[in-house]
């Protein structure tokens, strides 16, 4: 099973439709699974995916 690495959180935004009353969705991170090089699995964000591998 995969670690879940990122500590980030959910966004939270306000839906407005035409009456303008204002309804709140979380927008859910994009975690991908990826293999690290020792073989281990984690739960990352693509952008912290991207990140590590022009780090590496």
């Amino acid at each position: 099973m995969a670690k879940n690495l990122s500590n980030r959180k959910p966004n939270v935004k306000n839906i407005r439709p035409n009456c303008l009353k204002a309804t709140k969705k979380k927008q859910g991170l994009n975690l991908q699974v990826v293999t690290l090089d020792n073989g281990q699995k984690v739960r990352v964000t693509t952008k912290e995916a991207r990140t590590m591998k022009k780090a590496a």
